[in-house]
């Protein structure tokens, strides 16, 4: 597949592949006989997990460690789960985080309404 044809299927800019690419979250992507990139499904698999692990939070530099103890093998699984399991708990830490702040935002949203509602029936009196 072209960057392009990527492109669209992982709804991911032609730049950002490149870039994932130049900073080491995507390699070895193959090429023709003419340097253009050829997309693999499993480079497909890999820039969908590097989306939804930037889309929770994980840095550029998790995911590039992660990516190169990958690059080892199986003897640096412990390590890799240590590495998610370690972004998971802060993860977790941001969830709760973010919860806390949708109550809040709930509870000014109410006061608010009640705001609206008791205007709107001054006005209708």
């Amino acid at each position: 597949m072209t960057i392009s044809e990527v492109s669209k299927r992982c709804n991911i800019s032609p730049d950002t592949l490149r870039y994932y690419e130049k900073v080491g979250l995507l390699s070895d992507v193959n090429r023709t006989a003419g340097g253009i990139r050829d997309y693999t499904e499993q480079d497909c698999a890999q820039i969908e997990f590097v989306k939804c692990m930037r889309s929770v939070g994980l840095s550029i530099e998790i995911l590039r460690k992660y990516f190169e103890l990958f690059k080892r093998g199986k003897r640096t699984l412990k390590a890799r789960r240590e590495l998610l399991a370690t972004e998971r708990k802060a993860l977790q830490e941001r969830f709760v985080e973010l919860q806390d702040t949708l109550k809040r935002l709930d509870y000014k949203i109410s006061v608010y309404d009640k705001a609206i509602a008791s205007k709107d029936k001054e006005l209708k009196f």
